[in-house]
């Protein structure tokens, strides 16, 4: 059997965290503690972080962007553990946009084509 990707295996382990946390600290239970509003503002800051990051020039701009883009991934993912939604209900969300023009999806929401997607 394949090991599971790195996505499903921080997933894996942000369900451990919520539902056993660990004696020793964790930084994802302290996240988890704080729910939305502590997830939420690292997600905020973590998207201001990318954006500054990818304006920086170079090898080591792109590697910034890398980290950064990291960092906001990883704290989406907690978020979704917090609300204990599962990585295949993005993927799925995904696969089922994915030919259909950002535009078009957008208006199919009701709310407009307000910004780009692919």
């Amino acid at each position: 059997m394949p090991e599971p990707s790195i996505v499903q295996a921080l997933m894996d382990l942000i369900s451990e965290r919520k539902a056993r946390p660990p004696a020793e600290r964790s930084y994802v239970v302290t996240l988890l503690d704080g729910g939305v509003p502590k997830i939420g503002s690292k997600i905020l800051e973590e998207a201001n972080e990318v954006v500054e990051a990818a304006g920086e020039p170079g090898e080591a701009g792109k590697d910034h962007l890398v980290k950064e883009v990291s960092d906001l991934f990883f704290h989406t993912l907690v978020l979704l553990g917090y609300r204990d939604l599962p990585w295949t209900a993005i993927e799925g969300e995904l696969a089922r946009r994915f030919g259909i023009s950002g535009i078009t999806e957008k208006e199919s929401r009701g709310k407009g084509a307000q910004s780009d997607q692919a």
